[in-house]
C-alpha cells in the first residue's frame, strides 16, 4: 500500500499533511460550532452572523484559486506558509477584536486558511500517490476526525461556563501555530513548481476541454450543493420541523460525522478491491436512498438509519472523485485550482436556495430542494462511469 512511499522525504510529507489536515477540519467546524458564541458575547444579529459565515466560505473559495496561483509565483512551501499563517492571525483577531470590520476580517482569513491548506494537501497526496483512492480517502477521513472532535472538545470546555469558548479559541491560535510548524519542517523537494515547456498552440487551460475534468467538476459541484445543504440546515430542520428535540438534533449532527469518518476508511480499503467509478455508482445509489428515507422517516429510528446511511455513503464521493481526476491534475498545474474552484460554489449557493425556500414554503420544502442535487449526482457519475468505461480508462 506505500509502496509508492519510497522515501524518507515523500514519507514525512505524507504524513505531516495528514496531521495538518486533521486540524484543518477542526478549523472547518470551529466557524459553525463557535458562531453562537461570538454572536452572543459580541451582541450580533442574524443578519451579520450569517454574512459571517459566507465571509468564511468566500475565503475558502478564493484560497483554492489564489493558492495555486502563488504556487507557481513562490514555490508551494512559501505559499502555503503565508496561507496558513493566516490561520493564527484570525483567531487573535476573534479573541481580541470586538469591531464588526475586525471579525468580518477574521472570518474571511479562516476561510483563506482552510482553502489554501485543503488545496495544498490534496495536491500534495495525489503527487506523492498518483490515483490511489485510499490515499485521498485516508487524507479526508483526517479531516473527519478533527471535525468530529471540535464540537466535543467545544462542548466539554463550554458546559463549565460558556465564557470559556474564549479558551477554545487559545486553543485553535496554538493549532494554527502547530500547523505553520508542521509545514515549515515538511521536506519539499519538488516545491518551486514549473511550467513545462508546452507544444505550440497548447495552452496552460487545455484541462476545459478534457471531458474527464468537466465531468468530474460536475460531480463535485452537484455533491458540494447537496454536502453543504444539509450539514449546513440538518439541525433547523429537525427542530423547525418538530421531528427532534434540539439535544438529539445534535447528537444527529455528531451521528453524521461519525459515519463519514467509517465510511472514509471503507472506502479507503474497498478502492483497493474494486474500479473507483464503480465504486462511485454505488455511493450515488446510497446517497440518494438514504437522503430519501431521510426526508420521510417521521420518527426518531428512521432517521437515525437515513443519516447513518447518507454519511456512510456520502462520505467516500469527494475524495475518491479527485482521485479519479488525479491525471488531470497531474497534467495541468491550475486544473486543481479551477476544478477546487468552480466547485466550491455549490457549497456557496444552495444553503442560500434552501435559506430562500425556507422563508417562503417552509424548512421542509427548502430542504426538499436538494433532492434536485442528489439526483443530479447520481446521474453524472453514472456519465463518468460510462466515459471510463468507453474509453478503456477503468481505474
Amino acid at each position: 500500500m506505500f509502496e509508492l512511499l519510497n522515501t524518507r522525504e515523500k514519507k514525512r510529507q505524507f504524513f505531516l499533511s495528514y496531521g495538518a489536515f486533521l486540524v484543518n477540519g477542526m478549523l472547518a467546524l470551529s466557524i459553525g460550532s463557535l458562531l453562537p458564541f461570538i454572536k452572543e458575547a459580541k451582541g450580533l444579529d442574524y443578519a451579520f452572523s450569517g454574512l459571517l459565515v459566507s465571509l468564511h466560505s468566500i475565503g475558502n473559495l478564493a484560497a483554492g484559486f489564489l493558492s495555486g496561483i502563488l504556487a507557481v509565483r513562490l514555490g508551494r512551501k512559501k505559499s502555503i506558509l503565508i496561507f496558513e499563517s493566516l490561520f493564527s492571525i484570525s483567531f487573535l483577531f476573534l479573541i481580541f477584536g470586538g469591531s464588526r470590520p475586525v471579525l468580518m476580517l477574521a472570518f474571511l482569513l479562516t476561510g483563506l486558511a482552510r482553502g489554501a491548506s485543503s488545496n495544498f494537501n490534496n495536491t500534495n497526496i495525489n503527487n506523492l500517490t498518483p490515483g490511489k483512492a485510499w490515499a485521498i480517502n485516508g487524507l479526508h477521513a483526517m479531516f473527519a476526525v478533527g471535525a468530529f472532535s471540535f464540537p466535543l472538545l467545544l462542548t466539554l470546555v463550554t458546559s463549565f461556563d460558556r465564557k470559556y469558548w474564549l479558551y477554545i479559541c487559545f486553543f485553535m491560535l496554538g493549532m494554527g501555530i502547530l500547523t505553520w510548524m508542521l509545514y515549515f519542517l515538511m521536506p519539499m523537494g519538488n516545491d518551486k513548481v514549473i511550467k513545462e515547456k508546452r507544444e505550440k498552440g497548447k495552452s496552460d487551460y487545455q484541462f476545459f476541454k478534457e471531458p474527464l475534468f468537466v465531468l468530474c467538476t460536475a460531480v463535485l459541484f452537484v455533491y458540494l450543493c447537496a454536502e453543504q445543504g444539509v450539514i449546513g440546515w440538518l439541525i433547523t430542520y429537525f427542530e423547525d420541523s418538530g421531528l427532534l428535540s434540539a439535544a438529539l438534533s445534535q447528537i444527529m449532527a455528531s451521528v453524521l460525522w461519525v459515519m463519514i469518518l467509517a465510511g472514509r476508511l471503507t472506502v479507503a480499503w474497498l478502492s483497493t478491491k474494486m474500479k473507483k467509478e464503480n465504486l462511485l455508482v454505488l455511493m450515488g445509489i446510497g446517497f440518494a436512498l438514504f437522503f430519501f428515507v431521510l426526508l420521510f422517516g417521521k420518527n426518531a429510528g428512521m432517521i437515525v438509519i437515513g443519516i447513518m446511511g447518507f454519511g456512510f455513503s456520502m462520505s467516500g464521493i469527494y475524495p475518491t472523485t479527485v482521485s479519479v481526476a488525479g491525471y488531470i491534475i497531474q497534467k495541468y498545474q491550475l486544473a486543481w485550482s479551477f476544478m477546487l474552484t468552480i466547485a466550491s460554489f455549490g457549497s456557496i449557493i444552495m444553503p442560500s436556495i434552501i435559506g430562500r425556500i425556507a422563508q417562503q414554503a417552509g424548512i421542509v420544502y427548502g430542504m426538499w430542494s436538494v433532492v434536485i442535487a442528489v439526483l443530479a449526482d447520481l446521474l453524472l457519475l453514472g456519465a463518468l462511469k460510462i466515459y471510463l468505461s468507453r474509453r478503456g480508462q477503468g481505474v
